[in-house]
């Protein structure tokens, strides 16, 4: 009885496959930066507000398991007070990950969840390494919540979907 009480159950050998996540592979898919001040030049000063998008996408890749995720960063730096933009920069960072034994109906959130989570660490540094390099003072983004990000984009779909369903003549 023991044994059941520490197994919380569980029958010998029933335990279920741990979850493998490895990084095949990280690129950068695409990277613009605009430094605006250096092209027009902006008179007074200069106090940056930036704003940071992030977008998600993820697909099926034809190996066994391989899968690719982007993430894209669309950053916006205004003056604050005549809101002149100072500099645009966008990244699409992606990343081939071979997963294993995560069961199909937890995959999507998987991939769009824990795949960016590791790339970002990468994807942060080329963000404060372009900004510094493009005449600006680094750009460290704020740590990103994967979760919350997923299910604003899940609200966003399931909304779009009902507005297209309410559109269509009964």
């Amino acid at each position: 009885m023991a044994d059941k009480a520490e197994n919380n159950g569980a029958a010998e050998g029933q335990n279920p496959p741990q979850i493998q996540l490895k990084i095949l592979g990280q690129f950068i898919r695409d990277l613009s930066f605009e430094n605006i001040v250096a092209q027009k030049g902006i008179s007074g000063d200069v106090t940056p507000d930036v704003s940071v998008s992030v977008s998600l996408d993820g697909k099926k890749r034809p190996g066994d398991n391989q899968f690719e995720v982007s993430t894209k960063f669309k950053i916006n730096a205004k003056n604050k007070g005549t809101e002149d933009t100072l500099f645009l920069m966008e990244l699409d960072y992606g990343g081939i990950f071979d997963i294993q034994n995560v069961p199909n109906e937890q995959l999507h959130p998987f991939l769009m969840i824990e795949c960016p989570r590791m790339l970002f660490p990468f994807a942060r540094r080329i963000v404060h390494d372009v900004v510094r390099d493009g005449g600006f003072p680094p750009l460290n983004l704020d740590t990103i919540d994967w979760v919350a990000l997923y299910r604003q984009n899940m609200e966003q779909q399931a909304a779009a979907q009902q507005a297209a369903a309410n559109q269509q003549p009964s």
